[in-house]
This record gives C-alpha cells, sequence and structure tokens, in this order.
C-alpha cells in the first residue's frame, strides 16, 4: 500500500509540475522586428521568437522590439524598456477575453488588435490604462511617473485621482504615482522637460523608427519630431521602410 501511495504522489507531482510549466508556457504571440538587444525570459529575443504569458521583456539602450500578439495587437518596445504580458485569457475565435500589460519602464507604442475593447488592459506604476480601438504612445519613467499620448482611437487613464478620458489625437496625460492624472491637454516638446527625459516618446520624435504597420492612418509627429536634444525629425510613414510580415499564427 504504501509504495501505491508513493507512485500515486510522485505521478500526481509529475501531472502538477507539467501542468504548471505549459500553463507559465503559453503563448502569446510572437517577434516581428528585434534590433541592437531585446531580451525575454529565455534569453535575447530574435524575430519569430515566441512571448509567452509572465514573460518580462527588457531592451537595451538603444533596443527595439515589435511584437504581434494572437489577436492583431501590434506592441512595439522602445529602448531601456521592460514590460510583463502579465495574463492573458484567450477565446475559441482568436480573441481575448482579457490581455493584462504590466509597462514597468521605458517607451511603447500599442495597436489594438480585433478583441473587444474592454479586454485590454495595460498597468503602470502611476495607474491603470483602459483602451478603446486605440493607438497610443506610453512612456514610463525611472520614478515611475506615466505619460500617454493618443494616436488614434480613444483611452482612459486612471489613477489616485480618478479618471481621465483621452479623446482627441494628439492630446496628453501626465499621471504620477500616488499624485493622480493631469487634464488631457495638447502635447508639445515642452513634454521631454515635464518628463525630465529627451528619449521619452522616441517613436514620435523619431529617435527610434518603427515599420510602417506600426504607424496607419493617423501617421505624424503631433509637434515632437525634431524636438530638442538634437533629435531629427522623422517620416512617420517609414515609406523607405518595408512592411513586415504579420503574425501568422502556430498555435495549438
Amino acid at each position: 500500500m504504501r509504495g501505491l501511495a508513493k507512485k500515486t504522489t510522485i505521478t500526481a507531482a509529475a501531472g502538477l509540475l507539467w501542468t504548471s510549466v505549459a500553463f507559465t508556457q503559453e503563448q502569446v504571440g510572437q517577434a516581428t522586428l528585434i534590433k541592437t538587444a531585446v531580451t525575454g525570459a529565455n534569453g535575447p529575443l530574435a524575430v519569430q521568437s515566441p512571448v509567452f504569458r509572465d514573460e518580462r521583456i527588457t531592451t537595451s539602450q538603444s533596443g527595439l522590439g515589435e511584437f504581434t500578439f494572437r489577436d492583431g495587437t501590434k506592441f512595439a518596445v522602445g529602448g531601456n524598456s521592460s514590460v510583463v504580458i502579465d495574463r492573458f485569457v484567450f477565446d475559441d475565435s482568436n480573441t481575448f477575453n482579457q490581455l493584462t500589460l504590466n509597462a514597468a519602464r521605458g517607451s511603447f507604442r500599442w495597436i489594438s488588435g480585433k478583441s473587444k475593447s474592454q479586454a485590454y488592459q495595460i498597468v503602470t506604476p502611476a495607474g491603470t490604462i483602459g483602451v478603446r480601438g486605440t493607438r497610443l504612445d506610453i512612456f514610463v519613467g525611472p520614478a515611475g511617473q506615466t505619460s500617454v499620448v493618443l494616436l488614434e482611437g480613444a483611452a482612459q487613464f486612471c489613477g489616485a485621482n480618478g479618471c481621465e478620458e483621452l479623446r482627441r489625437r494628439c492630446d496628453v496625460v501626465v499621471a504620477t504615482p500616488g499624485g493622480g492624472v493631469t487634464d488631457p491637454s495638447r502635447v508639445n516638446r515642452d513634454i521631454f522637460q515635464t518628463v525630465g527625459s529627451n528619449n521619452a516618446f522616441p517613436f514620435l520624435s523619431g529617435r527610434q523608427r518603427l515599420t510602417r504597420g506600426f504607424y496607419g492612418f493617423a501617421s505624424g509627429s503631433c509637434g515632437l519630431g525634431g524636438s530638442r536634444g538634437g533629435l531629427q525629425r522623422t517620416d512617420p510613414g517609414g515609406a523607405d521602410r518595408p512592411e513586415r510580415p504579420q503574425f501568422r499564427g502556430g498555435y495549438s
């Protein structure tokens, strides 16, 4: 009996371990562009590398990564950034019931896929962003101060003092941990002084170039191209760069 009980315990433990490994290795999407150095949980990422739930993605100072998730959502990560694909719930129609990212620091561009708007949530040190069929840029500074510029659609940023709605292209809100969210206002080059970094919003300023699919109909720099710090104005359409291949699935 003792041998049978021991065998049963070992079998159950092995089953739980397999379930745990499978659970943590659920694929959310894949990399479609990698420049300089972008690292995941298992080391450096390359084009077509899979990305998984609970995986932390970090970039070097000049690193740049573009990712496409299972529902067509596009997500770009700029230099000196860190983000965790926190959790997701996927249904049978290639859409998310829930997709949550935790943006710890750095620069990001988000483009919603085909899931319902309420499925998406981006958590930052200063509050939570809800997206509504949206393109937006996010910058999280070293102290957790978070700025969001709306490029298309609508978004809501909820902080310590409640929520603010972004509905007009090129509007920005700034939030601090415990200090709440500012009223939306038109972004301008003063944002670099506000956040204390000329490296903020590199996709709008032109410090880093994305592929064409990350610009879309509402292209432009929102007045941040050619900003102070020696930044040069960029062609927001990226016409000289080929479109990267779209995510083709490959999930079981």
